[in-house]
Order: structure tokens, then sequence, then C-alpha cells
């Protein structure tokens, strides 16, 4: 995801789907090396609370606290105070592209996105928002990740 978002030092990245922090870790050191000056930032977001205690703590034992700010919500709609992002990546498939996250991406942003079911068939997209405010979509092929549960995802949760 990072490679077909493009990431670049200086960058504000919104994740959906902290999990352990591992990738948005990742993410700031692209976007805010260690050592570096850069004024990038991630922004991630979690609907499970436990998750968010686990990727802060995490964040903080590796020394990225500093350069990712964990949030608890529904990030199917995405996190529209810190909006507009340069970079949006949802690490859980939607069945369709969630029109907030649309909506906080900066013109020439792309955001990158499993579609597809629940069970079967899921595709990375990435979709580029274009100046005059429509989309391009780009495919990079098969993937396989849990459901987006949320207001624009998945609504039923397991």
């Amino acid at each position: 995801m990072c490679d077909v978002l493009e990431l670049e030092k200086g960058m504000k990245v919104l994740e959906v789907g902290a999990g352990s922090g591992y990738h948005a870790a990742l993410c700031a050191e692209i976007v805010a090396p260690t050592g570096s000056k850069s004024k990038g930032h991630v922004y991630t977001i979690e609907r499970i609370p436990e998750l968010v205690d686990f990727a802060i703590e995490n964040l903080k034992k590796a020394g990225y606290i500093d350069r990712v700010t964990v949030f608890t919500g529904d990030g199917s709609e995405g996190y529209k105070d810190m909006a507009p992002y340069d970079s949006i990546l949802v690490t859980a498939a939607a069945p369709k592209v969630p029109q907030p996250l649309v909506d906080q991406l900066a013109v020439g942003g792309k955001l990158a996105i499993p579609l597809g079911s629940l069970f079967m068939y899921q595709e990375l997209i990435v979709v580029e928002k274009l100046e005059n405010g429509k989309t391009k979509r780009h495919r990079f092929g098969s993937v396989a990740f849990v459901p987006l549960i949320g207001r624009w995802g998945y609504r039923n949760s397991w």
C-alpha cells in the first residue's frame, strides 16, 4: 500500500484500521523519518478500543508516537478534523469506496482500499482525486483483507 500510494516525506496520511500500530509506524518512517524535521504525520483510526490502547503502547515503545496519532472511531467515516489528507489507506475491505474518505482526500491525493465481497474476491483499488473534484481509479490486483466494519463498510460485526 505504501508503494501504490507513493508516500513521500512531509505527507499527511490517514490510516483506517490501526491494529497493532505497525503499519502506521512504517508509514511514519516514510513521511517523517526518524531524525528528520519533516512535518509529515500519520493519523490512524481504529474501532476496537483495546487495539487503540495496544497501538498506542507499541508506537510509544518504538518511538513513533510523536509522528502518529491514534483515534477511536468508525474508520469508514474517516477523521475529518484533520482533513484533507495527502494519502488515505484502508486496511480492511469495503463493498464500495466510502464517500467521506474521498471527501477528506486532498486534490492530487490517493486513497488505497481493498474492494469486494466479505469472503470472495477483493481487489486493491487506488482512487486519485483530480483537480476538478472527480476521481480516477487504478487497479492493483487481488487481495484478501478482513471486512471494513462501519457505516460505510459492512455493518455486521462478527
